[in-house]
């Protein structure tokens, strides 16, 4: 599925130069559809657990089935662009801020700083 031309057709040590941290992490440049498929995983988890810590709410199971698979396919051009640029990267950043929210967030409701609606 990932098969990247431009990958292919690049000098070894120019394309080495572009990569970003994760693709050259996981061999993109000597195995690009291997991969790739290892980039698509983590940004894919990296997406799934950013949209957790930050956003999920408890909606009905078909709706949770609808928004994972519409990131999944959201994730697919953003692993293309996570070859060469920082994706991945930022995801993991997004997924810390998204941790210290959440935990902050936590903290406050057992302090009572927050009220909490009874559903």
């Amino acid at each position: 599925m990932f098969f990247p031309q431009v990958l292919l057709n690049t000098d070894a040590n120019l394309l080495d130069n572009r990569l970003s941290f994760f693709a050259r992490f996981f061999g993109v440049e000597t195995n690009p559809e291997v991969g790739m498929w290892l980039l698509f995983i983590t940004i894919y988890l990296l997406a799934v657990l950013s949209y957790v810590l930050g956003f999920a709410r408890k909606i009905k199971l078909w709706q949770n089935i609808v928004i994972y698979i519409l990131m999944f396919i959201g994730c697919l051009p953003l692993t293309l662009f996570g070859a060469f640029y920082p994706v991945a990267e930022c995801m993991v950043v997004i997924a810390a801020v998204m941790g210290m929210y959440r935990f902050r967030l936590h903290q406050d409701k057992k302090s009572g700083k927050i009220k909490v609606k009874n559903e």
